[in-house]
């Protein structure tokens, strides 16, 4: 009786809802995938495929994103690939297939549509396409996205070499803030003002404008989390607390309210850290409040555990305990506490009057505006100190030799990405020096392969000095 809903037979792909999403607001979106009639008519028509300038004529698409026929090349093994039908809005019946990008010619990608399950009957409302673009290398411009030859011109998104809209957008702040910055002060008579520079361990787009006018790049770059040696650090719902600061020193950011704002939760941060700090109880009753398999398991029952004592902090550093588990333990000492007060003040009317100041305030929990943010702080507390260390590390490491018969491979380092294995066999990088320049090798891996090398250098100490022993030991006998 009533008409089947689009892709209704196709296996829906749903998550959990978001945090404060409208009731209502939501749409569904749903997954299919190719076949190997899909890949036959791919490879078929490929010879209609457009001839590009780059890389004699075949063209340098970005890595993460490739169309349906570089997926189908680059993985011949491969028997389908998914795609995820979106939705383009909440009042419309237009549906963008993820990942079947590829400018075949509208007949031939209809004919490839049609091959794939829930896609039987769709029609093309708009054609996929390619653009092709050329760059400037972004090693001519300087960290303010201002070229090196040419004073006052700034550049900003893919002409810099990079692809999608929030790589263009991120760029487009740098150098909008430093050109308006510049322009107001030539206009004012001015000597030119201070650059605006976000640093790596600022901010992803520190990560990303380092990346690109250091080490430049030969394919579209694209900003990923593991290109940060700081990501622990670099989180959504730290960003005001490191950023905003930073906008009003240098003119961004001029509204009284919102730097009010910050000034108030970076207090109510500190504050609630600080009662966590604060408050401690006997490791066995953490356990009997919350539960020992949340506050520790067995350990937290262990005896000679009954006189430690560990901090709500220290509590809420462990696996699987959160803020609202540490903050009802905290919450019900408070009460119990309050209640024992009322009860000693009630037995002398007098001394109530003069103590009424000194009684206990009710538990008030982590606001929802900070909650977040102080639950992370504590629980990558430990990480961020360890990821510290390994930065210094690293830069201490900085001129030490890479062997040269090294072997670069995914047994060896199974860690390392595709991009990674391929670039570090192409380049064969002599330091870590050079390492780090190479674009695309993350500093995770630059620090794994840091250790694997001083593994493999104690090795060989090793054994050169078990070879030694052994002729000494020869010679002796002799």
């Amino acid at each position: 009786e009533r008409p089947a809903q689009p892709f209704s037979h196709v296996r829906q792909s749903r998550g959990e809802e978001p945090p404060m999403a409208a009731v209502g607001r939501l749409i569904d979106c749903y997954q299919t995938a190719t076949n190997e009639a899909t890949h036959k008519l791919v490879t078929d028509y490929a010879h209609l495929l457009p001839e590009y300038d780059g890389m004699d004529g075949k063209g340098n698409g970005p890595r993460y994103c490739p169309s349906i026929y570089k997926k189908v090349e680059r993985f011949a093994e491969r028997k389908s690939h998914n795609s995820f039908l979106e939705p383009e809005g909440l009042n419309t019946h237009i549906v963008y297939p993820n990942g079947m990008s590829g400018p075949y010619p509208e007949e031939i990608q209809l004919q490839i549509f049609r091959t794939m399950k829930g896609l039987e009957n769709v029609e093309i409302i708009r054609p996929g396409y390619d653009v092709e673009y050329d760059f400037v290398n972004p090693r001519v411009l300087t960290h303010t996205l201002e070229t090196k030859a040419i004073a006052g011109l700034y550049l900003a998104g893919q002409i810099c070499g990079t692809t999608g809209y929030e790589e263009a957008g991120a760029q487009g702040i740098v150098a909008g803030a430093n050109a308006g910055r510049a322009a107001g002060a030539a206009y004012r008579g001015e000597e030119a003002p201070e650059p605006f520079v976000l640093g790596r361990d600022e901010a992803y787009i520190g990560v990303l404008i380092d990346d690109l006018v250091t080490k430049g790049t030969l394919e579209p770059y694209r900003m990923f989390t593991s290109r940060a040696e700081y990501r622990i650090s670099l989180r959504a719902d730290n960003a005001d607390l490191r950023l905003t600061g930073k906008g009003a020193e240098y003119g961004l950011v001029t509204d009284p309210e919102r730097l009010a704002a910050l000034d108030m939760r970076e207090t109510m941060i500190t504050d609630n850290v600080e009662r966590l700090r604060k408050f401690k109880l006997f490791v066995t009753e953490w356990a009997a409040r919350g539960g020992s398999d949340i506050m520790g398991g067995d350990a937290m029952n262990r005896p000679g555990r009954e006189s430690h004592k560990k901090s709500a902090e220290e509590v809420l550093g462990m696996p699987h305990v959160t803020l609202k588990h540490v903050e009802e333990v905290m919450a019900a000492v408070h009460d119990e506490q309050k209640t024992q007060q009322q009860q000693q003040l009630s037995q002398n009317e007098d001394e109530a009057i003069i103590n009424n100041e000194e009684s206990i305030e009710c538990f008030i929990p982590t606001p929802s505006s900070v909650y977040d943010t102080v639950e992370a702080s504590v629980k990558y507390k430990s990480y961020v100190v360890r990821q510290e260390k390994d930065i210094e590390s690293w830069r201490k490491a900085q001129g030490a030799r890479i062997p040269p018969n090294i072997i670069y491979n995914h047994s060896i380092m199974p860690t390392f990405s595709k991009e990674e294995i391929e670039k570090l066999n192409r380049f064969k990088p002599t330091t870590f020096a050079e390492a780090s320049q190479i674009s695309g090798l993350t500093p995770q891996s630059l620090v794994y392969l840091y250790h694997h090398v001083m593994k493999l250098n104690k090795e060989s100490k090793r054994k050169s000095e078990s070879v030694d022993g052994a002729i000494a030991t020869a010679n002796g006998k002799m």
